[in-house]
């Protein structure tokens, strides 16, 4: 880092500049010197907010889309074509005051680690937060909700958000859930609050202290299991990222009662005095808490006389009517109307969020039904984690699994759900931790490889594999466990292709909606 910069005709130290940047109308962004490292989406929404503040903005990135590297010379940043993995000359030549990394970019990148040696680096969500005050609708800016755990984020970021916009609050789904943060915050409209979803790679460069320190209403980890271990190093970096979703609440931290590890986060977190444990259970909830009992979804945290009496919320039958029934989805609603009933949200409000609700497409997903065999698609269950909630959900399945491991184990989850499948369908260009798994914990059991390589080809050969083995009973069941990037542009292209493929496999003899794949 430089030892000076000058800012108003005078010479200040670059930290004592960075201090007093705490609000979008502060002097200091004008002038500041900003590297931006990454050129996607949360990138580019960095880089037009700076440039809009009076920052001096340089982006480096590999690549980027034509029209995005367009737009940065219209807005008036400049933009450095160049590898990452080797720190930049002409990164060293800006010296910035601040370097913002894009949160696809590990720790151990070559230019990440130069960056905190030699600047201050913030991410996309310390940036947004220091300039939440753009526009204010009411006395002070938008409160945020924070939502992480390894599965369930975006279904429970966006149940929540719905709930708050059933009770009138103008309400969006921000952060990993595809909308940048900072477009939201500089929206000329404003909003009421907040649902902002982390990933832990955005919770691992948030601070905990200092300014640029979210405070969040309500916050949650709906649950954790290893996960991007290549991308933080070891599954403790994980979990120690998802646990800084909890530091300096406000209001109530909301935990999975199931899942020792986030109420040990609870515990260790630094929140503000006054905030409260709230859990969520598929059982009976505690007094504080919110869960089930008998078919009716009870609150006993946020109500007066908590010991002795409870509020429903909504019904299992209301759920059953949303797509919400199986046990995942069940848990990700209970969290969400913690998150809701900590911000006083009514309980009417939250069934009618509930009644209304639709899950995203790619999350168990019923793609179709012929002669007694289901077609499922959670092309979502990109890890281990989140295929064991699908398989768990049904009796009998055709288990469709393979990609892109991240360094995670799948051994444990075949172990547990091997032996009892009617048969497995292998896709993924390394195939080599299934069939291995399987010769170990289910040898019984066949097994199909896709040998397709060609992308549009791989899943029509899944599903007629699938379909050599599936009997009436059973469902075909897309859960890769795995990231989809080895074969597919993503999960959602992944479960797009599963289910073209499923109807060219069946014609017009299938069960079900066989309309357009988006939602009115």
């Amino acid at each position: 880092m430089s030892d000076s910069s000058t800012w108003s005709g005078s010479p200040v130290s670059a930290d004592a500049r960075l201090e007093g940047l705490d609000s979008w109308y502060a002097e200091g962004w004008k002038g500041l010197r900003v590297a931006v490292l990454g050129l996607g989406s949360t990138g580019f929404s960095v880089a037009d907010t700076l440039v809009e503040l009076g920052s001096d903005v340089v982006v480096y990135a590999p690549d980027g889309p034509a029209d995005t590297v367009e737009l940065l010379d219209v807005i008036g940043a400049r933009f450095e074509r160049t590898p990452l993995d080797t720190v930049p000359a002409a990164l060293e030549q800006q010296a910035p005051d601040v370097v913002v990394v894009s949160p696809g970019l590990p720790p151990h990148n070559a230019s990440v680690r130069w960056s905190v040696e030699h600047s201050t680096v913030w991410g996309d969500i310390e940036l947004a937060w220091r300039v939440r005050d753009k526009v204010v609708r009411g006395p002070v800016a938008a409160p945020w909700v924070t939502i992480t755990g390894t599965n369930g984020k975006t279904t429970t970021t966006q149940l929540t958000t719905a709930m708050f916009a059933a009770a009138g609050l103008r309400a969006v789904a921000c952060g990993n859930i595809g909308v940048p943060v900072l477009d939201v915050v500089r929206d000329p409209e404003g909003f009421d609050v907040l649902v902002v979803e982390l990933s832990s790679h955005q919770l691992h460069y948030m601070p905990t202290t200092g300014d640029g320190a979210v405070v969040p209403l309500a916050s949650t980890c709906l649950n954790i299991a290893d996960d991007h271990l290549e991308w933080h190093g070891s599954a403790e970096a994980y979990r120690a990222a998802k646990a800084k979703v909890y530091e300096r609440t406000v209001m109530a931290c909301v935990y999975n009662t199931a899942d020792e590890a986030t109420r040990r986060m609870v515990e260790g977190a630094d929140v503000v005095e006054g905030c409260r444990a709230v859990g969520f259970t598929p059982g009976v909830p505690a007094p504080g808490d919110v869960g089930i009992v008998d078919d009716v979804l009870c609150d006993r945290a946020f109500t007066e006389d908590r010991r002795n009496s409870a509020l429903e919320l909504a019904t299992l039958a209301d759920l059953a009517q949303a797509g919400l029934a199986s046990p995942h989805m069940t848990m990700n609603v209970l969290a969400a109307a913690a998150l809701a009933r900590a911000a006083s949200v009514e309980p009417a409000h939250i069934r009618t969020a509930v009644q209304g609700f639709r899950a995203d497409h790619h999350r168990t997903e019923h793609v179709a039904t012929a002669d007694g065999i289901a077609w499922v698609d959670d092309s979502k269950a990109t890890n281990p984690h989140a295929a064991t909630a699908s398989l768990a959900a049904f009796e009998t399945v055709v288990w469709v699994v393979g990609g892109q491991f991240k360094g995670v184990d799948i051994d444990g989850l075949v172990e547990r759900f091997g032996p009892g499948a009617r048969a497995v369908v292998v896709i993924g260009t390394d195939r080599t931790p299934v069939l291995e798994a399987f010769a170990r914990h289910a040898p019984a059991v066949p097994v199909l490889q896709v040998e397709a390589t060609d992308t549009d080809q791989v899943m029509p050969e899944a599903v007629r594999h699938a379909a050599s083995v599936a009997r009436p009973g059973d469902t075909v069941l897309l859960a890769p466990a795995a990231a989809s990037f080895d074969q597919f542009d993503s999960y959602a292209d992944r479960g797009r292709r599963f289910a073209a493929a499923v109807h060219e496999h069946l014609g017009g003899t299938a069960d079900g909606d066989h309309g357009s794949p988006e939602r009115p």
